[in-house]
């Protein structure tokens, strides 16, 4: 990863705004920096975007390839989803935990506002049908995990996700599809407590994705 000038945690908090100015002004006694990462243009206007401050004023060609090296055995499926904001939070939970890829299925357009921009780091694919997404995953040895909450499935936080994994998601209310369940190594639930038949899909896939990075993922690594 190329030298960053930031120490870790998140310094613009303290200053009491989002982001760093221009680098001229943030940092008058320290050189330009000259590396091929840098964006000219953030670095003289400041950089104000959602990222953490190891990626302060870098190109998002950058960003993307260095998140890449990182990037984590983990896919993500949504099948349908009717709220174009479930859609974005799971882009951008899974920009958060650096997914590999989200997998969208069905209709191509959505609102891409609640993904806060994440989207413009996180790759993005889209199937036309359930059936596709399986077959792409099954053929690149991805263990497909429907997360639904149904009489027989096993609940998440006993489970043990694959490495390799995709998980599911249906959309609030009907679910996951039949070809999903039918095709999935298992169907895991998350523990609910309360009166609601279920929670929030973007919510769930969030549960889920941290339970994969639980099991998983290199917490040293993480910013």
């Amino acid at each position: 990863m190329p030298h960053s000038p930031f120490p870790p945690g998140p310094t613009e908090w303290g200053q009491g705004r989002h982001g760093l100015g221009p680098w001229i002004e943030e940092y008058p006694d320290k050189p330009l920096p000259q590396d091929s990462h840098y964006d000219p243009e953030l670095l003289e206007g400041g950089d104000h975007r959602n990222v953490v401050d190891a990626y302060r004023y870098w190109r998002r060609e950058a960003i993307v390839a260095d998140i890449d090296r990182r990037r984590h055995g983990l896919h993500i499926a949504i099948e349908n989803f009717e709220n174009d904001a479930n859609i974005g939070t799971v882009v951008r939970t899974a920009n958060a935990f650096a997914v590999d890829t989200v997998h969208i299925v069905g209709r191509r357009r959505w609102n891409r506002r609640g993904a806060m921009v994440t989207d413009r780091y996180q790759h993005l694919m889209h199937h036309p049908r359930t059936e596709d997404v399986i077959t792409w995953a099954q053929d690149r040895g991805l263990g497909v995990v429907a997360i639904d909450n149904t009489p027989g499935s096993v609940p998440i936080e006993t489970a043990t996700l694959p490495q390799k994994c995709l998980l599911l998601f249906g959309q609030e209310g009907p679910g996951i599809s039949p070809e999903a369940a039918r095709n999935s190594l298992m169907t895991c639930s998350i523990a609910q407590f309360g009166s609601t038949r279920s929670i929030n899909a973007g919510v769930a896939a969030g549960i889920a994705m941290h339970q994969w990075i639980r099991q998983h993922a290199d917490l040293s690594q993480a910013w």
